[in-house]
C-alpha cells in the first residue's frame, strides 16, 4: 500500500507545545497518526489529555540512547514511519561570544546539532526499509544571517542547513526527501523570551528590540506558527516526492537581524 492509500506514520520532535505542536496537530487535521516526543513532562500529559497526538513520548534529543529507544518506540506504536519533523531546540544563551558559557555553547549545539543527529540517525532505518518518506529539519533564519549576540544559536542553524543538504544527497537512491524550513521570528512565548533576552543583555526596552527586529523585515510582523506547519505539511507529503534539499525560509523576508 503506498502513502497516498493510508495515513502517514509521523514523529514530531518537540512536538507537545509551541511550533512542534502546531506542526503536530496539522498532521492531525490531516488523517495522520502522529507520535510527539517532548522533554515537558506537563506538556506531554495536556497533550495525552486533549488527544493531540496518537503517542506521546518523553525524551531529551541531547540523549543519544533515549532517542534510539524513543524513535523505536513510536515506529512500533504507528506501525512503521513515513514522516520526521525535527522541530526540537533551544534558543541558547544570549550575549557577545566571549562572555558565552562554554557548558551553554554546549548544551545550544547537542540539543539543535546533535540532537537532530541522534533522532535521524535512529530514523533512518525505518524509512529505508520502505524505501519511501520524509525529513523535515526546522531551522532559522538565523542559519542563513548573522545573528548578533546569539553565536551558539545562529552556529547551530546554520550547520543544520549542512546536514539537510548531505542527507538528502546520501538518501536520494531510498526516496527519502530531505528538506529544512527556515522560520523567521515566530510569533509566541519563545520569540518573546528571547526578545526579553536581548533587552536585558543591553539594556534596552522589550518593545525596542522588538521594533529593531520587525525594522529588518520587509514584512513587518512576527510569523504564524500555522504558516510554518503548514510548509512542513507541503513538504512532507508524498505528492510532493521530487522535493528534496531544499531550504525553504518563512521570515517576512528578514533582510537584517536585531
Amino acid at each position: 500500500m503506498s502513502n497516498k492509500e493510508r495515513p502517514q506514520r509521523v514523529l514530531v520532535t518537540a512536538g507537545a507545545s509551541g511550533l512542534g505542536l502546531e506542526i503536530a496537530r496539522a498532521f492531525v487535521r490531516a488523517g495522520d497518526a502522529v507520535a510527539v516526543c517532548d522533554v515537558d513532562e506537563v506538556a506531554l500529559e495536556a497533550v495525552r489529555a486533549r488527544g493531540d497526538a496518537s503517542h506521546a513520548l518523553a525524551c531529551d534529543v541531547a540523549d543519544r540512547e533515549g532517542c534510539t529507544r524513543m524513535v523505536a518506540q513510536a515506529a512500533h506504536a504507528l506501525g512503521g514511519l513515513d514522516v520526521l519533523v525535527n522541530n526540537a531546540g533551544i534558543a541558547g544563551p544570549t550575549g557577545a561570544l566571549e562572555d558565552i558559557d562554554a557548558i551553554e555553547w554546549d548544551r545550544t549545539l547537542a540539543v539543535n546539532l546533535t540532537g537532530v543527529f541522534n533522532v535521524t540517525r535512529a530514523a533512518i532505518p525505518w524509512l529505508k526499509r520502505q524505501s519511501s518518506g520524509a525529513i523535515v529539519n526546522i531551522g532559522s533564519v538565523a542559519g542563513r544571517l548573522g545573528f548578533p549576540l546569539r553565536a551558539p544559536y545562529s552556529a547551530s542553524k546554520w550547520a543544520l542547513v549542512g546536514l539537510t543538504k548531505t542527507l538528502a544527497v546520501e538518501l536520494g537512491p531510498w526516496h527519502v526527501r530531505v528538506n529544512a524550513v527556515l522560520p523567521g521570528a515566530v510569533d509566541g512565548e519563545r520569540v518573546r523570551r528571547v526578545i526579553e533576552g536581548k533587552a536585558a543583555s543591553r539594556g534596552i526596552a522589550p518593545d525596542d528590540v522588538l521594533r529593531e527586529m520587525l525594522a529588518g523585515m520587509s514584512i513587518k510582523r512576527l510569523v504564524p506558527p500555522s504558516q510554518v506547519a503548514a510548509m512542513v505539511a507541503f513538504l512532507a507529503s508524498p505528492g510532493n516526492d521530487t522535493v528534496s534539499g531544499q531550504v525553504i525560509s518563512i521570515d517576512s523576508d528578514t533582510q537584517m537581524m536585531a
